[in-house]
């Protein structure tokens, strides 16, 4: 099932707009000071996306010290991305109609899943979750997934005026940036007074 127009590639501009999380104000993306991880998830509760969201979270303060802002999206309604957000210190967004995933060119496929690749992190994952569930410190994710289980992930590195820098379209479900990545890409970006971290 494919869900997008277009892929975007690194010199793509993406226009302004504020985004709003499902905690706290209102996020502008690209940000006038500095450059935005943005990056597509798949839906609320996923493990695998908590997975790499707790890489993300050990290490936020290098990001926010290299000049990023981190802001993810998921495809569920905002009532269930809320139970996930607290304790996560960047913006969460909830895009249940998939709008930003097609404006961004972000697919869902069954190879998310079914890529051989992807199992040794599904087993981590599913493993970690089953922990913090009996523990109680987190819930299932929804039985309903309006918008499938399936998503890839993707991640773009923008510049405050909206080129993308770089680019990355997963090809399983645990495809995208680890921090160390991120944190190159950002340190190779030529830096103006305005975005210096």
């Amino acid at each position: 099932m494919r869900t997008s127009r277009r892929q975007l590639t690194p010199g793509s501009t993406v226009g302004p707009r504020s985004l709003t999380p499902v905690c706290g104000p209102p996020v502008a993306v690209p940000a006038a000071d500095r450059l935005v991880h943005l990056q597509f998830r798949r839906f609320a509760g996923c493990p695998v996306c908590n997975l790499h969201l707790r890489s993300v979270v050990r290490r936020h303060d290098e990001i926010e010290a290299a000049g990023v802002r981190e802001v993810v999206v998921f495809h569920s309604p905002a009532e269930e991305l809320r139970e996930y957000a607290a304790g996560l210190p960047f913006a969460l967004v909830a895009d249940p109609a998939k709008r930003l995933y097609a404006e961004f060119g972000v697919e869902s496929a069954g190879r998310a899943l079914g890529d051989p690749r992807a199992w040794p992190h599904i087993l981590r994952a599913v493993l970690r979750s089953t922990v913090m569930l009996v523990r109680g410190r987190e819930g299932l994710p929804s039985r309903q997934q309006p918008q499938g289980r399936l998503g890839l992930p993707a991640d773009l590195l923008l510049a405050p005026d909206g080129t993308v820098l770089a680019v990355k379209y997963g090809e399983h479900a645990y495809d995208q940036w680890s921090v160390d990545e991120l944190l190159a890409l950002a340190s190779a970006t030529p830096r103006s007074p305005a975005v210096a971290g």
